[in-house]
């Protein structure tokens, strides 16, 4: 992404670069110097960061990065334990993990390591403070693999290799333009883009993944026509040729797919962004929980953002409804926001995920991990909706892999059934 698309880029765009370490090893003034302001309190006392501290800036060339200095590992007492909590839960959506060590190596770093590494998290370690001592070379070499770096953050000294170290260390997808639906409508081609207005919608403005979705279509030179559902027919009849594809909010997909000719392929920006931020054939799969669903089933909804819930909420009013209508019972519906996704979750018969605009994909695919791990289906919003209303395989037209996947397993579990 050039400086000029991503200026000004989401949360969930972002390259993620966690700073962890004990207390008072100088992360706070490691993420001073790597942003060049006082981003962070800097104390000679221990435990001076008790809570995460984020700062995006640009770093050439990887673009738009997020970097989160964390409390210290090391924290002691009841309050610590909950800061060290919310330092576990960062590595969640961490793209590049830092380790900061004031020469010594402990079993808090060794620990961080080892969970990096079982996460698949690139890793660089910075040995900090070297006027006040130096670390063990044979340290160094042992730990093959991992970028190491020297430095004395006050002073910036090293501090342009730990730029060096991050862009090296930086997964090769999350330096690539990431492309929403411009593959799916080309150059000069038209899509059209339906986007209700009603009590969900932020006001004097759009939801955020409908302007990232605009953003993509203009980046790939395609012709974008931005309606309200009520004006769908008339923009469909205005057109020269039909559109190549129709983009709706989720939680009017039926009434838009019904109005669309048959022809002409639709699809939700939530099923885009499964596909964006998390993995679409995974949760397609995950929609087919909802035939094993029976009232008093538990059902978690987990959303990536914490707004303020409206009186027609599509994941504490339409979804817990359309589910009720669909089992022909009352459910047992838990909902968390922002970073309360975590623990034990293998009591819930399905994960319902919001479309995750405002995460990163490395924390959506934590998540996804999670309920893998415990045996829990997960979905999204858009893609449970286009189910629940029998429409998911029209949703899913545009990803053709992903349909016949779909297909299959749908008629698995069918002859399951009836055996």
């Amino acid at each position: 992404m050039s400086g000029a698309q991503t200026r000004g880029a989401c949360k969930g765009f972002r390259v993620h670069i966690g700073i962890f370490g004990r207390r008072n090893v100088g992360k706070s003034s490691l993420l001073n110097a790597l942003t060049r302001q006082e981003v962070a309190i800097v104390s000679e006392v221990a435990g001076t960061t008790t809570d995460p501290v984020e700062k995006p800036m640009e770093l050439r060339p990887l673009g738009p990065v997020l970097f989160v200095d964390t409390a210290g590992v090391d924290d002691a007492g009841s309050l610590g334990d909950m800061r060290v909590e919310k330092t576990r839960k960062i590595l969640g959506r961490t793209d590049v993990g830092v380790i900061v060590s004031d020469c010594q190596w402990t079993q808090f770093e060794e620990e961080l390591l080892a969970a990096m590494k079982a996460r698949g998290i690139p890793a660089i370690v910075v040995f900090n403070k070297i006027d006040v001592s130096i670390p063990d070379v044979d340290l160094e070499v042992e730990m093959r693999g991992v970028r190491v770096v020297r430095t004395i953050a006050t002073t910036g000294q090293g501090v342009g290799d730990v730029r060096a170290a991050l862009i090296a260390a930086a997964p090769r997808e999350v330096m690539d333009q990431q492309v929403i639906l411009r593959d799916l409508v080309g150059e000069g081609e038209t899509c059209v883009l339906v986007v209700p207005i009603d009590r969900e919608a932020p006001k004097g403005r759009i939801k955020m993944l409908q302007v990232q979705c605009l953003r993509d279509l203009l980046d790939g030179d395609a012709i974008s026509v931005v309606v309200k559902e009520t004006q769908l027919r008339q923009a469909l009849d205005s057109c020269n040729q039909p559109p190549k594809l129709v983009v709706t909010d989720a939680a009017v997909f039926d009434l838009v797919a019904r109005t669309t000719p048959r022809e002409v392929s639709v699809t939700s920006f939530s099923v885009l962004f499964s596909r964006l931020k998390g993995d679409l054939h995974e949760q397609a799969l995950g929609a087919l929980a909802i035939s094993k669903l029976k009232p008093g089933d538990e059902v978690l909804i987990a959303e990536s953002c914490t707004h303020h819930p409206v009186e027609d909420d599509i994941g504490r009013v339409k979804i817990p409804k359309w589910l009720k209508e669909f089992v022909g019972g009352e459910l047992k519906i838990t909902t968390v926001q922002g970073s309360d996704f975590s623990g034990e979750i293998s009591r819930f018969k399905l994960v319902v995920h919001c479309g995750g605009c405002m995460m990163n994909r490395r924390q959506m695919m934590d998540r996804i991990a999670q309920c893998r791990r415990q045996n829990v289906p997960i979905t999204n919003y858009g893609v449970l909706i286009a189910a629940l209303h029998s429409q998911l395989e029209r949703a899913l037209e545009p990803f053709p892999e992903v349909l016949a996947a779909y297909r299959a397993a749908a008629e698995r579990l069918h002859e399951a059934v009836c055996a």
